[in-house]
């Protein structure tokens, strides 16, 4: 077993944050999102992309290892601006740019702008990462509401159509598209019955649009993480479901961003030339996504 597996915590203190989509650095312990021990070889060296929910878990990790991969980055967050400066922060460490944008992605006119701030800022236009989400507990179809249903579909689906329709007229053969679904998709949650249908929506969406856009040789594929240990989950969750989170996994434990950046990262790249339309799985052996 590696150092850094034998530090993956498979526990956690019963912590909670009472606003979405959470603050990472009130996080204990705070997410492996830093690509501490990851060794880039610029596959995306030269590239820019835009990743939403890149202040903090995944969107950070994804962030980092494309900046070690040789990206610059533009980071669309919704208000959590000391996180996302860190992430800055931890972008320019590596050399790489990293231009923020706050703002809404479920409103139309503000994907438009964070394109408009990529192509000002570095002129072009390569990777898009949809990763913003949010996700509502609750525990009958009852108690979901209008403004509930329409805010997680807006956030977690709607955006994912705003953003790609602003970004495509920039985007070139060998462009590649992410979008981040959820074990959700493919198990169910009674829980999270609305937040389960848009990542459902979101694995119909990568499929259909990497038909669309097969002969442009754009890519569209995704990424359905298990329970990853992030600002959304310490926002979501109850002190009870924290402390056993992800214990049900066959790994035993909850996932790291830093264990999920790099599936990012290999879709981004000519690694997966030959792959569109897919997702991949770093959900901690749960075969009923396969």
């Amino acid at each position: 077993m590696s150092t850094q597996e034998q530090h993956r915590p498979t526990s956690f203190p019963p912590e909670t944050q009472d606003r979405q989509p959470g603050i990472e650095s009130e996080m204990f312990p705070q997410p492996q999102d830093r690509a501490e021990n990851y060794v880039g070889s610029e596959k995306l060296a030269g590239k820019v992309a835009i990743i939403t929910g890149g202040d903090s878990g995944i969107g950070r990790s994804v962030a980092v290892h494309f900046a070690k991969e040789g990206a610059d980055v533009v980071v669309a967050y919704l208000d959590e601006t000391e996180d996302a400066e860190e992430t800055q922060r931890l972008v320019e460490a590596q050399g790489r740019r990293c231009v923020l944008v706050a703002g809404d992605v479920g409103e139309e006119n503000h994907c438009k702008s964070i394109v408009e701030q990529a192509l000002n800022e570095f002129g072009r236009l390569d990777v898009v990462v949809n990763n913003a989400g949010e996700q509502h507990p609750t525990k009958s179809i009852e108690e979901i509401s209008e403004q509930q249903l329409l805010r997680t579909f807006r956030t977690n689906i709607f955006a994912m159509f705003f953003l790609v329709k602003a970004a495509l007229p920039h985007l070139k053969e060998g462009s590649a598209i992410i979008n981040t679904a959820s074990v959700t998709m493919y198990e169910g949650s009674p829980g999270l019955l609305d937040y389960s249908s848009t990542k459902g929506a979101i694995v119909a969406f990568t499929r259909s649009l990497s038909l669309q856009l097969a002969k442009k040789k754009i890519r569209v594929n995704a990424v359905a993480p298990g329970p990853i240990w992030t600002p959304l989950i310490v926002s979501t969750f109850d002190a009870e479901k924290i402390k056993t989170f992800g214990q049900d996994t066959p790994l035993g434990r909850a996932g790291q961003p830093d264990e999920v950046a790099p599936s990012f990262v290999f879709l981004a790249s000519e690694d997966s030339s030959y792959m569109t339309g897919q997702s991949l799985h770093p959900d901690g052996g749960d075969f009923t996504t396969s």
